[in-house]
């Protein structure tokens, strides 16, 4: 128990210490912009280069502390509850998404929980937007649900050490430095996704794909009453698209 409550405080002020980080590093470089980018009379079109830095980096750190109520709010559990329909959900969130040129398979079979609707959004919406992210060009992403519980996001891309792995669950853990560019996540999708997991009693476990193609393999367990732990035939709808830029 004294191991397991010091891994606890550790894993606290680590989390602490980044989050502290990631919110000093947009702040100090909007402050560099604003005091040598404008110091003596610039240009309109270096003002304009500027502007348009500063609020990038405004809608980074906005997404960043977005992010961050996201994930105290799913550790604190659910309020309400009631059924979703999360066959339904992935496929509207798979829809939304930007693909950019990507093979993307959809296997639906029907896969009702009980839980928060809005919840369940941001954990699948998470999870497709890192399969995308951390694709490669021609790559594939792999999207279906079970009638037994299981959601599976699967996707092609860089090839991961399996020992990598557990970190990546990690809130702001990254495969590579932030470079704190338009577009780049901030390290929290997947400590998110596993975290609004927990919420719902649900297990995330995710696992490095062998072979050349790379990619990672997310599953979410979620409890399905009457639904035993067995392999079973569902009736699914699987359409397979390939979209292009």
């Amino acid at each position: 128990m004294l191991g397991r409550m010091e891994q606890l405080v550790s894993a606290q002020r680590r989390f602490a210490a980044n989050a502290a980080h990631e919110l000093r590093t947009p702040l100090a470089v909007q402050r560099a912009a604003a005091e040598i980018g404008l110091a003596g009379d610039p240009s309109p079109e270096k003002v304009a280069r500027i502007r348009a830095k500063l609020i990038g980096v405004a809608d980074s750190s906005e997404h960043l502390i977005e992010s961050l109520l996201l994930l105290a709010v799913s550790e604190q559990g659910l309020e309400a509850t009631g059924p979703v329909d999360l066959a339904a959900l992935a496929a509207a969130e798979v829809a939304a998404c930007p693909q950019e040129g990507l093979t993307v398979v959809r296997t639906f079979a029907p896969l009702t929980v009980t839980g928060d609707q809005v919840l369940l959004g941001h954990l699948l919406r998470n999870l497709v937007m890192n399969a995308v992210r951390h694709n490669r060009a021609g790559g594939r992403i792999e999207v279906s649900t079970s009638e037994d519980g299981e959601l599976t996001v699967s996707n092609t891309g860089p090839v991961i050490d399996p020992a990598d792995v557990p970190g990546l669950l990690e809130p702001f853990r990254r495969r590579a430095e932030r470079q704190h560019t338009a577009g780049e996540g901030a390290g929290l999708g997947l400590s998110i996704a596993a975290s609004i997991a927990r919420a719902h009693d649900a297990e995330l476990t995710a696992g490095a794909n062998p072979g050349p193609e790379g990619g990672l393999s997310v599953r979410v367990r979620f409890p399905v009453p009457g639904v035993a732990r067995t392999a079973r035939t569902a009736r699914t709808t699987r359409t397979t698209r390939t979209n292009h830029l």
